[in-house]
């Protein structure tokens, strides 16, 4: 089929389009002008690439023509920023992705893929793990407008029939993740431990939170393509929690040696667990992550240090 990638060149993008190309698929790539291209078009003919806007109207229309299937993982905002800007993230994420679920019902897309947050949606849980029957009480825009984008999901469904699939995922790691960014606790942390520099961790470093190796990820990406049935909404999780110590006690064991820990104030955004039930992608998507939490974070060590090698 012919895929477009909303944000192929990032780090979830770049490991989407690679299965995707690997299956014989073709894919569009789109992303922000002056992206550093991970992957060349013209070494690949079933490969494309194009730079543009997400919340331009036009750019949107170019990149859906002749597309069959949608992976939107694009966002503009970040859980920690989001709530500095509201405005921004709606006149952005919001009203980009109705652009986009508009331009799709015209060009006949057999269906959109979108990745939302199962670490946000729900705010502070009262169950452990958080099924998606769980209420959603984000405490966040960034929260607020993933789940009003699942609605507008439902809602073009109900209205126009289009397919949807909902991934509300976890924190993925693995290679290719920024180490620079303020996302990504462990590509942060390893970096830092393979610098041999301080690492520092808000609170006192028992925050838990589910994180998912990305080739796991992207397996549960490609399920959703095929995908037939009522149910369309996901957690996407490994359905184990870390907390922030316990990364770095596993860490220190690869490195051979203790890293130096500073602890700051804890933030008021960070609810104290957050740890998905899998069950339905398990029983309806036939998926289940199959690289541990431990087999993926040594992966990523490798790679990382690898690239420090070269």
């Amino acid at each position: 089929m012919k895929c477009l990638v909303l944000g192929g060149g990032g780090f979830l993008g770049s490991h989407l389009s690679d299965t995707l190309l690997a299956l014989g698929h073709s894919v569009r790539i789109f992303d922000r002008p002056n992206l550093e291209r991970y992957r060349q078009p013209h070494l690949d003919d079933r490969l494309e690439w194009q730079d543009g806007d997400f919340v331009n109207r036009e750019d949107l229309e170019l990149s859906l023509r002749n597309c069959d299937i949608v992976f939107h993982l694009i966002s503009t905002t970040l859980p920690k920023s989001s709530n500095e800007n509201p405005i921004y993230d709606i006149e952005t994420n919001l009203v980009g992705t109705l652009n986009l679920l508009s331009l799709a019902h015209a060009a006949r897309v057999k269906k959109v893929i979108f990745l939302s947050s199962g670490g946000t949606v729900y705010g502070i849980p009262e169950t452990h793990p958080i099924a998606e029957i769980h209420p959603t009480n984000p405490l966040c825009s960034y929260g607020i407008t993933k789940l009003a984008l699942e609605k507008y999901l439902h809602l073009y469904h109900a209205l126009y029939d289009l397919d949807y699939c909902v991934l509300r995922l976890a924190n993925p790691f693995g290679e290719r993740q920024r180490s620079t960014g303020t996302q990504g606790a462990i590509a942060v942390f390893l970096d830092k431990a393979l610098r041999g520099e301080t690492i520092e961790i808000w609170g006192d470093g028992s925050v838990v939170r589910d994180y998912i190796y990305v080739h796991n990820v992207v397996d549960a990406m490609i399920k959703t393509m095929d995908f037939v049935g009522d149910q369309r909404l996901f957690n996407i999780g490994s359905g184990v929690g870390q907390s922030l110590n316990e990364i770095l006690d596993e860490i220190e064991l690869l490195l051979g040696c203790q890293v130096e820990r500073k602890y700051t104030s804890g933030r008021s955004l960070d609810v104290p667990s957050n740890v998905l039930d899998i069950d339905h992608a398990e029983c309806f998507l036939q998926w289940k992550p199959d690289i541990s939490f431990r087999q993926g974070l040594k992966k990523t060590f490798e790679w990382m240090k690898k690239s420090y090698e070269s």
